[in-house]
């Protein structure tokens, strides 16, 4: 069968019109996971400056490993000064290194963390505050009498406290952590993991990322970072600027 112009011209019009309307776009390509920041080398003879936990809850910076005091080595924040994007991950990220090997060996690698998951366990590195045996506690004693409930509630304005108290009813330095809070009416949030298992599991994912453990109470959660135990001087600090 033969068509003439006009009706070949008008079917391929159809045809490419029926061809447009059942035409597919490619499917967006995923944005491919970025790979996580390179380790880094860290010389002893170096311009590196470090960055430590202080019993305090302060965190002081030196340019001289051997002036950092043992108990804080363990984990140290490092930037090089004169490149510090080659010491900074992505995002909050930061290096950090265990400066014994530093001091000891005159060279370690350091990686990529979360800023506020290294200032949590440099802190934890620490000797702790006054805390309790959460899983080793066999006899719990008579609960104690719960402070005013208000201190525990959100600031009236609606926004989360910036203090989190994961405790439970008979831990005396539990107690201890709301009187304080509660006398300097500061706003906290006090969740009990033995009674509420949302609390619990909320400690546990947290402890996890940070990479702490969960073997004793009060932890604290003071702007995202987790204290082991209740130390006056550790919450001031937190609540104070950050490092």
């Amino acid at each position: 069968m033969r068509f003439s112009p006009l009706r070949l011209s008008l079917l391929i019009a159809i045809v490419g019109l029926g061809l447009g309307a059942c035409h597919r776009a490619a499917p967006e390509t995923a944005p491919p996971q970025s790979a996580p920041p390179p380790a880094i080398e860290v010389l002893k003879g170096g311009r590196w400056l470090f960055t430590y936990a202080e019993p305090a809850g302060t965190f002081a910076t030196t340019d001289k490993p051997e002036t950092v005091p043992a108990e804080a080595r363990g984990l140290v924040r490092v930037i090089d000064p004169g490149d510090p994007m080659k010491s900074q991950g992505e995002g909050d990220r930061v290096y950090v290194t265990n400066l014994n090997e530093v001091v000891d060996k005159g060279k370690a690698s350091a990686r990529a963390m979360s800023r506020e998951a290294f200032e949590t366990a440099a802190l934890a590195g620490l000797p702790g505050g006054q805390s309790s045996p959460y899983a080793a506690q066999q006899t719990r004693p008579a609960p104690m009498p719960a402070v005013n409930a208000a201190a525990g509630a959100p600031p009236a304005n609606g926004s989360p406290p910036v203090v989190t108290i994961y405790g439970t009813s008979w831990c005396g330095a539990c107690r201890a952590a709301r009187e304080y809070l509660t006398e300097r009416k500061i706003p906290f949030a006090d969740k009990d993991v033995e009674r509420d298992p949302e609390a619990a599991r909320e400690l546990a994912a947290k402890a996890s990322k940070m990479g702490i453990p969960t073997d004793r109470v009060p932890i604290i959660d003071v702007r995202g970072r987790l204290l082991l135990g209740f130390d006056r001087a550790r919450i001031e600090a937190l609540l104070g600027q950050p490092t």
